[in-house]
């Protein structure tokens, strides 16, 4: 019996069968219903070009992919892009982590659309977890204002253990920019330190963000970020930090004496601002275009754009070597063995190394 609630011995109570429920799925839903239909290189590039950010979106994903697939098609749409490229300034900003580049950025963006007009990309590299190989890309939420800016487009990206404080394929993705019309891009950097080189090589104006009490004037004259800056702005120069920012410019000043001229012909300048309260942003911005009349005037506009072309064929040709060495199936076979005799003392890292390249070119020779 169904119910033995229903029994004689149980008189006066019955229970009757319920009513069927209905399946959780709706079963009229399709499965394909919102399933986005993979878009051709072609109509990739036209809608780019068209200024359609969320087509946009998607082209920079597949740049960033590392499906060999998705690589071939995001060289085609590159590659069709690129003549649609090369019509905008663009910006390089760095500073040591806690200096404010993300809020600047938000108060930096807002002027200049307000001041020059024209359309804004963001490109915000946020450093990747050696851990979990993860990364927050959380930059946006503190661009309250260029967020929700229509003129704007903000895009986080991974590091994804690229060195040089900007991610590999922040370069294409400029190019993908440009030709939807944005006629100023932003490359914000994690804040590595010393070692900006890859993002002055494709940047044409690369700002420096310090603090006031970073270090006196040898701080200041060691080789490195400091000699590739072409503008130095000391941030939170507000309330009682006003006179140790003022300090600090002047000790930044001393500093860049130290220095031989740049190739550009361009002394860089000292300003102090601040991000939070949004003062000072003029003089910076004043500064920038200042410095782009200056170096189209001389040429050292279009040589500078020509050497980072250069740069960038060299270092594509390094990063596809070294993919090609690890993917190659004989060296996988060989590359755990030779950690072993590593490990156990019977080669030295060097001798190890060495033998897999000469595997790796005797393999190539067949």
């Amino acid at each position: 019996m169904e119910h033995p609630e229903n029994s004689a011995e149980y008189v006066g109570l019955q229970v009757n069968s319920g009513v069927e429920q209905p399946a959780i799925i709706n079963p009229y839903l399709s499965r394909n219903r919102f399933k986005r239909r993979e878009l051709s290189a072609a109509e990739m590039v036209e809608g780019i070009v068209k200024g359609d950010v969320t087509i946009l979106s998607q082209a920079v994903t597949l740049v960033e992919s590392v499906n060999p697939d998705h690589q071939a098609k995001a060289q085609e749409v590159i590659n069709k892009c690129l003549p649609y490229s090369g019509n905008s300034i663009r910006v390089g900003i760095s500073g040591v982590p806690g200096a404010g580049k993300s809020t600047s950025i938000d108060v930096f963006g807002t002027h200049v659309l307000k001041e020059k007009g024209g359309k804004l990309a963001v490109l915000a590299i946020d450093p990747s977890s050696e851990r979990s190989k993860g990364s927050i890309l959380g930059d946006k939420t503190r661009m309250e204002k260029l967020s929700v800016h229509p003129d704007s487009f903000i895009r986080p990206s991974p590091t994804a253990g690229s060195l040089g404080g900007v991610a590999r394929k922040t370069r294409e993705t400029i190019i993908l920019c440009e030709a939807a019309g944005f006629d100023k891009i932003f490359v914000e950097t994690v804040g590595v330190g010393q070692s900006e080189t890859a993002c002055h090589s494709m940047v044409d104006f690369f700002l420096l963000i310090q603090l006031a009490g970073t270090g006196d004037e040898l701080q200041g004259i060691k080789r490195g970020i400091m000699e590739i800056s072409d503008g130095i702005v000391i941030n939170k120069c507000d309330g009682e930090n006003v006179d140790k920012a003022q300090m600090a410019a002047t000790n930044f000043r001393n500093a860049l004496h130290f220095f031989p001229m740049p190739e550009s012909g361009w002394l860089p300048k000292v300003l102090c601002y601040s991000g939070f309260y949004g003062l000072g942003i003029k003089e910076i911005w004043d500064m920038v275009y200042e410095y782009i009349d200056f170096v189209k005037a001389n040429g050292y506009f279009d040589y500078r754009r020509n050497e980072q072309s250069k740069y960038w064929m060299y270092e594509s040709i390094n990063e596809h070597l070294r993919l090609n060495f690890y993917n190659n199936p004989l060296i996988q076979q060989q590359l755990k063995e030779a950690e072993q005799t590593v490990l156990a003392g019977r080669k030295t890292s060097f001798t190890a190394a060495q033998n897999l390249l000469d595997l790796y070119f005797e393999e190539l020779k067949k």
